[in-house]
């Protein structure tokens, strides 16, 4: 089934980094992306910290994220929310899907889920477990498989993986980025999500999880990702080098590149300012690549 997305009146836009390592050049797309289509439309433009996977964070990262993002002249309004400090709000959704029976324990591992053919068929649905030692799964009574995507047109995903009922809270405890990401993006009233192609698939299980909770979807626009020649998407995992917060401006300059906006000549001796500005009042969403990734050197 396709999603049909509402649009709430005004633009709410966000940028929402994992402190699991520092900005790399990819990440600046996608801020730079999200920021920009948000000032265009004379929107806001907010910043979350997603940090409630504490083994995967590196120890400062939120503080250089945040320095790093005000050195690109990338400057949010609010206040910044942090995911770690949100449990209380995610555990209240899940008691809610717990008493509306919408939810279940689960104790299948990665590995019997694989071995079972890799799409999670629903063993635990009707097994009643206790807590101990188990995933909350969501009863996935939507099954979204495709949606409208502001930049790469209509997406499509495997409807077999788009019906599985997907974790909420992991086997460790920890909320699962399905559910966080769904809970804050309702919270901050998001209305449009800007953020790169490795979430493509991901999106119709938040879609999904949407209509789960009766609430009203963001629209979503994904740009290319930028991958090395070989192939290789730059990421905290595969230690991408951070983005040289002492000199912005050539950064700058390839990111508008990158997502196609032609930036001028002149403008490569310009201040952050100069560049931001020039981004903003030149901006235009129709131009970035209708890929889902760019080689870079």
């Amino acid at each position: 089934m396709t999603q049909s997305i509402k649009r709430p009146p005004s633009y709410r836009g966000r940028f929402a980094p994992s402190p699991s390592g520092y900005l790399h050049f990819g990440s600046l797309v996608s801020a730079l992306a999200s920021f920009l289509d948000a000032r265009k439309n004379q929107g806001s433009w907010l910043v979350r910290i997603e940090d409630i996977d504490p083994p995967r964070e590196k120890a400062g990262a939120s503080n250089v994220i945040l320095n790093t993002l005000e050195a690109y002249g990338l400057h949010w309004d609010d206040s910044v929310l942090y995911q770690s400090q949100q449990t209380a709000r995610y555990q209240a959704i899940i008691d809610e899907l717990s008493h509306k029976k919408l939810s279940y324990n689960c104790q299948c591992t990665r590995a019997q889920i694989k071995a079972a053919g890799g799409i999670y068929q629903g063993h635990c649905r009707d097994l009643a477990l206790a807590d101990q030692h188990c995933a909350i799964r969501v009863k996935n009574t939507a099954g979204t498989s495709s949606f409208n995507d502001l930049i790469q047109g209509k997406v499509s995903c495997d409807p077999a993986l788009a019906q599985e009922d997907f974790i909420i809270r992991r086997r460790d405890g920890l909320f699962a980025y399905q559910l966080a990401v769904v809970a804050d993006d309702i919270y901050q009233n998001i209305t449009h999500v800007v953020r790169g192609c490795d979430l493509l698939e991901p999106t119709c299980r938040q879609l999904s999880f949407y209509q789960i909770l009766n609430a009203t979807a963001p629209q979503y626009a994904h740009v290319p990702l930028a991958v090395t020649e070989q192939g290789y998407k730059l990421s905290k995992q595969n230690k991408a080098p951070a983005i040289d917060v002492t000199k912005p401006q050539a950064s700058l300059i390839a990111a508008l590149e990158f997502l196609g906006q032609c930036p001028p000549n002149e403008l490569r001796d310009g201040t952050v300012d100069d560049i931001i500005q020039w981004g903003i009042s030149h901006w235009q969403r129709a131009a970035i690549p209708r890929k889902t990734q760019i080689h870079i050197c």
